[in-house]
């Protein structure tokens, strides 16, 4: 895109302004530099024809080689992750500069209220901040295209009397105070009736969720996408009722700035709907979070406080260049932290290895904790190795996972298929897709490994992408929200491997001391913490 660039400003400055034929020579040579950029840089061209002009936007900010960005903070915006910004609004702010060849600055706020200034005084190019367009702010501003939609709910706390419209709400009720939160409600009042909640400018989105959730706060209201997310950290949090219909989301422009801007906004929108960008980026941020289960989510973060803490050091151990986390939540959706954890296909342990799988990884037994996630981390490592080089993170991850769980030949099919299909085998999102196509017959027989339960493999990654997202916020957190839902379960006392000598193994002890993989465990090096298998180079 820096090359486009450089391009189109000398294209710029070769053409004639005093000819008639201005108009071809201009066309011709948008066509001959950049044809994919013609529909963006033609207002921009024409404005530069007239030299008494004013640059137009876009044209300012190619010269300046700058992109000005205003966001706030957020986990669905913007934030400064463990190594580098992140956000959804970043990634897509980000992608714009690069389409332009241009370097990002973000200017990020605390609210929305402090950075609407920054636009209206000409200070940033445009707002990138989960904006929705409503009739009252297209009058004000102009938007870039619509991107997503979301509906803003009613959030109250399970376990409470569910309001089902706004005369049921008994309680308090606190937004964020800015507009963004305030006109869903407005929009709600008759003429005659008086404000009836309350706006605080100390707490975002985020701190009225959890308020909810810990029962200091009776209602707030949010977006869906914000809810979607925050659900996975609070699971009790329910929605009473919509409050708005589907509203759209649009970047920001100033009111007064030229078409120059908006119509490279429009190219570059085009350009990653058409090449699966802007769904690999919905998919990175919301695509696992949509669906909610109460139930399970609960059960998971019970189980982080009560079983976790057992095998943790086992899984940093062994985790090589995985995240441990990762390979946590795989272990808990392969077997609920249950190292006796067995299928009805006779895939054993905590990581769920089969008996192939466990002879390829040297594990001698599949229910002893520490072989299996050793054996589970340098399998899962092999899968990542097998996956093209080519394909990035976090793509890669995915496929890998989705492999641990249906078979790295079934992956291949499907990305042949998703091929076939005209999508891009190289994106997770397409990918997708596909997998449950794995099922049907017309595709199946035309694959080298054949049928496959592809939509298990769909659900299998998107499970443990919210299992590792709740695992990372949790780890952040100084303390666990609350369990006031129902009383801990206790579990099971840890059963003994070896019974005393003059006792006779029970059942299951017996069935413990069976699950032996050829030579017998006491005759077997056992790989330890201080000696970590590292794993193969081979493929």
């Amino acid at each position: 895109m820096g090359l486009m660039k450089s391009k189109i400003l000398l294209s710029m400055m070769d053409i004639s302004t005093s000819s008639k034929r201005a108009w071809g020579e201009i066309s011709n040579k948008i066509n001959t530099v950049a044809p994919t950029f013609a529909g963006v840089l033609m207002f921009l061209l024409l404005g530069s024809c007239a030299q008494q002009q004013p640059p137009s936007s876009l044209t300012s900010v190619l010269e300046s080689g700058v992109l000005k960005v205003g966001s706030v903070y957020g986990r669905t915006t913007y934030y400064n992750g463990s190594n580098s910004p992140e956000g959804f609004e970043y990634e897509l702010a980000q992608g714009f500069a690069d389409y332009l060849g241009v370097r990002l600055e973000v200017y990020p706020y605390y609210s929305y209220r402090e950075l609407l200034p920054t636009l209206d005084n000409n200070q940033i190019d445009l707002i990138a901040a989960n904006i929705t367009m409503t009739e009252q702010r297209k009058q004000n501003y102009r938007f870039g295209p619509a991107y997503q939609s979301v509906n803003f709910e009613l959030v109250y706390k399970k376990g409470e009397d569910r309001p089902r419209d706004i005369e049921q709400l008994e309680g308090n009720l606190t937004i964020v105070a800015n507009d963004l939160y305030r006109e869903p409600l407005a929009s709600l009042l008759g003429e005659d009736d008086a404000m009836f909640w309350r706006e605080t400018d100390e707490k975002d989105i985020e701190e009225l969720l959890e308020m909810v959730s810990n029962d200091d706060l009776d209602y707030t209201i949010s977006d869906s996408n914000i809810l979607a997310v925050a659900r996975r950290r609070y699971p009790n949090l329910g929605i009473g009722f919509s409050v708005t219909d589907t509203l759209q989301i649009g970047w920001l422009l100033n009111k007064n700035t030229d078409d120059s801007l908006r119509a490279g906004l429009i190219e570059y929108f085009g350009s990653i709907q058409s090449n699966g960008q802007l769904s690999a980026l919905e998919d990175k941020y919301f695509g696992h979070v949509q669906s909610f289960d109460f139930v399970d989510t609960r059960a998971f973060m019970r189980s982080v406080n009560k079983t976790l803490p057992t095998y943790k050091d086992l899984f940093k151990a062994y985790a090589g260049d995985t995240d441990w986390r990762l390979l946590a939540a795989m272990s808990y959706q392969e077997s609920h932290w249950d190292p006796l954890a067995k299928s009805p296909t006779g895939v054993r342990g905590l990581m769920m290895l089969t008996l192939g799988t466990a002879k390829d990884m040297k594990v001698t037994s599949r229910l002893d904790p520490e072989q299996s996630i050793s054996g589970g981390a340098r399998y899962f490592s092999s899968l990542l190795r097998r996956i093209p080089a080519r394909i990035q993170s976090p793509d890669r991850i995915w496929m890998a996972m989705a492999s641990y769980n249906i078979g790295l030949g079934h992956m291949h099919d499907a990305r042949k298929i998703t091929e076939q299909q005209g999508y891009n085998p190289d994106l997770w999102v397409d990918v997708r897709k596909h997998l449950p196509l794995l099922r049907q017959k017309k595709f199946y027989k035309a694959t080298r490994y054949g049928y496959a339960r592809g939509n298990e493999a769909v659900n299998y990654v998107d499970n443990i992408r919210r299992y590792y997202d709740t695992l990372v916020w949790l780890e952040d957190q100084t303390e666990m929200p609350p369990d006031d839902l129902a009383p801990p379960v206790d579990l099971a006392p840890p059963v003994d491997l070896a019974p005393p000598a003059d006792m006779a193994p029970s059942v299951l002890e017996q069935e413990i001391l069976d699950e032996t993989v050829g030579p017998s465990p006491e005759n077997v090096d056992k790989p330890s913490s201080d000696s970590i298998v590292k794993p193969s180079t081979s493929n």
